[in-house]
């Protein structure tokens, strides 16, 4: 078991490595109005996943917390979320410097955009409902309803609804050039799927760290 965390943890940093290597310095399609910063799908999109693979661990957890009350599913469902929002923060703000570098906007009124925004939001609530409740028992089964009412709304706002709304000029959308991974040239789906397998075992490897850190300082503290 030790040996297969060292391997997931070597393979995150061989993977992220050749993904900034190979990102920056391999050919890419000359899409109209996209240019080079079609390159940044190999860390905007990276981050997205990474996200929503933490959202769906945290539900998973915090789900099982329901069935079993045990407080470790709390904390991993917690520290998921948490790493969650960062690298959803991380990918609002390199998303921001693909728009403006494509679209000459900060931010547009888009269906992606907005679910995205929508769910940051929902999830923040999240954070702010567990400082509100003292009890710890009461907080952590609160926050685990809450938790996977907000996982719905992320599904509901960032998978769903910008799939079905028209007038999105988000790339990957009818009437822009399309960076689906279906839709990408042979080099750059070479680069794609290496980067967004190495996000997410960064993202889990960050996980295993914060539950880490957390459990030794409960049990310092002696709670």
């Amino acid at each position: 078991m030790k040996i297969l965390k060292i391997s997931y943890k070597s393979l995150a940093i061989i993977l992220l490595f050749y993904a900034l290597v190979a990102g920056l310095t391999i050919n890419t399609p000359d899409l109209p109005v996209i240019g080079e910063s079609i390159r940044n799908i190999f860390y905007h999109v990276g981050m997205w996943f990474s996200m929503i693979a933490l959202l769906v661990i945290s539900v998973g957890f915090s789900i099982a917390y329901l069935k079993k009350q045990k407080e470790l599913y709390d904390i991993i469902a917690r520290q998921s979320v948490n790493l969650a929002m960062l690298f959803g923060l991380l990918g609002i703000l390199t998303g921001m410097i693909w728009a403006k570098s494509s679209w000459g906007s900060w931010w547009v009124n888009d269906p992606k955009l907005n679910g995205a925004a929508i769910t940051m939001l929902s999830y923040l609530a999240y954070t702010v409902l567990r400082g509100s409740v003292k009890d710890p028992s009461q907080k952590a089964r609160i926050s685990a309803v809450y938790n996977i009412l907000a996982f719905a709304m992320m599904v509901v706002f960032m998978l769903v609804l910008p799939r079905t709304a028209a007038g999105s000029i988000h790339p990957g959308q009818d009437g822009n050039p399309a960076l689906n991974p279906g839709e990408l040239d042979a080099t750059m789906r070479l680069v794609f799927y290496p980067a967004i397998t190495g996000w997410i075992l960064l993202s889990v490897w960050l996980l295993e760290l914060t539950v880490r850190i957390e459990k030794c300082i409960l049990s310092q503290t002696g709670k």
